[in-house]
């Protein structure tokens, strides 16, 4: 039986490097991952107490719940934006962390990876990431990290799926979360 990764990513933009950095994820996964591209995060409403209400949940956060209700472990994509998470990321983990205590993403295996154009790859939004999705109830996986620099100069001409030193280190990554997961089913 394969371990099933809901992959999230925090740029809505077509190009995006992170976008592409999960589309290397799903293509190279290695046996026994799986990786599903979760669409639709530009179509979740923000997040707001009072629209989250049995039996009228908005239909995009409820996709997004039965996604990841439905997975063993997340696989969080992160550019950073001003120095932090983007703001449809955040919006994410907040639908995913309801109930209160017991959400979508309660108790299950997160790591967070990615790629930014500065020199430190965007790792102050991932702390940011694990940060929230700990509280909302995921499991971080804090020695599970990937954050590679310079993402418009190294992705200029070449998808990452093409970089064989993004592929090895994002089947590292997912080898990780892999076992995670089969450790906590």
């Amino acid at each position: 039986m394969s371990v099933r990764i809901l992959a999230l990513v925090g740029s809505l933009r077509a190009g995006s490097h992170n976008r592409q950095l999960a589309e290397a994820a799903a293509k190279h996964a290695p046996a026994g991952a799986e990786i599903e591209l979760f669409e639709g995060l530009a179509d979740v409403p923000f997040y707001n107490e009072d629209i989250d209400v049995e039996g009228s949940v908005p239909a995009a956060a409820a996709r997004l719940r039965e996604a990841a209700g439905g997975v063993d472990a997340f696989l969080l994509f992160s550019p950073e934006y001003n120095g932090t998470m983007p703001a449809v990321l955040k919006n994410a983990i907040d639908w995913l962390s309801r109930p209160y205590g017991a959400g979508a993403i309660s108790g299950k295996p997160v790591a967070v990876v990615g790629t930014a154009f500065g020199q430190y790859g965007g790792v102050w939004a991932q702390d940011d990431v694990r940060k929230s999705a700990g509280v909302a109830g995921g499991v971080v996986l804090e020695d599970v990290k990937l954050s590679i620099p310079g993402s418009v100069t190294r992705f200029a001409d070449t998808h990452p799926a093409d970089d064989a030193e993004v592929v090895t280190a994002l089947t590292e990554v997912i080898e990780k979360v892999s076992s995670a997961a089969a450790v906590a089913a």
